[in-house]
């Protein structure tokens, strides 16, 4: 479980495509000390095992078939040098300063707009329709990883506003109108609908 507040913003080093899965190495930030082969690691609000850490500066992961489709990353696609979002796993006792985040992303965005607000930024995001049912208004919702609140839905776009400290420490302030994005919906809001459902 995760909190969706970003610790820190790195950039992919390298990718190797082989034996069916992606591996991924990115720089280690320096306050990543604790981290141990088998770790859960919120990257880009993916929830990604450590495969590797012996170098001091650099972690690795392994990406499976199934979270390379849902992240619409294929063999060609550049990634070298994209900056991702990462955070740690919560232990219990840590103050939960966002909402639970699983690091379970289903399906992409597309950013529609953004716009200056003061040193804030507007912005909207078309989802999936199979999020819809869990995103409303001072709702919360998990763009790559990061934990938002909902200033309003419509349709199937979603608006979120990035404080200035949001846009400082995660790579949300980087996107341009036409960019995918990592949608996680709450946790809490799938397992009431479902528990509706099944009831």
């Amino acid at each position: 479980m995760f909190s969706g507040i970003v610790e820190s913003v790195q950039p992919i080093l390298s990718t190797e495509k082989g034996h069916g899965a992606l591996r991924i190495s990115i720089r280690r930030p320096s306050e990543f000390n604790d981290i141990t082969t088998g770790d859960s690691i919120a990257f880009n609000g993916v929830c990604l095992t450590v495969e590797s850490c012996a170098e001091a500066d650099k972690m690795t992961f392994a990406l499976a078939a199934e979270t390379l489709q849902v992240l619409a990353w294929t063999e060609g696609s550049n990634l070298v040098g994209k900056k991702v979002n990462l955070e740690r796993s919560l232990r219990f006792g840590d103050r939960i300063h966002g909402h639970l985040v699983t690091g379970h992303v289903d399906s992409l965005g597309k950013v529609q707009f953004l716009e200056k607000q003061g040193e804030s930024l507007l912005m909207d995001v078309e989802v999936a329709s199979s999020v819809l049912p869990y995103v409303w208004k001072k709702g919360s919702v998990t763009l790559n990883g990061v934990s938002l609140t909902v200033n309003q839905v419509s349709g199937s776009v979603v608006s979120v506003c990035l404080i200035p400290e949001t846009r400082k420490r995660t790579n949300l302030g980087d996107l341009s109108p036409g960019d995918l994005i990592n949608v996680e919906p709450d946790y809490m809001a799938r397992a009431l609908m479902r528990g509706m459902e099944t009831g």
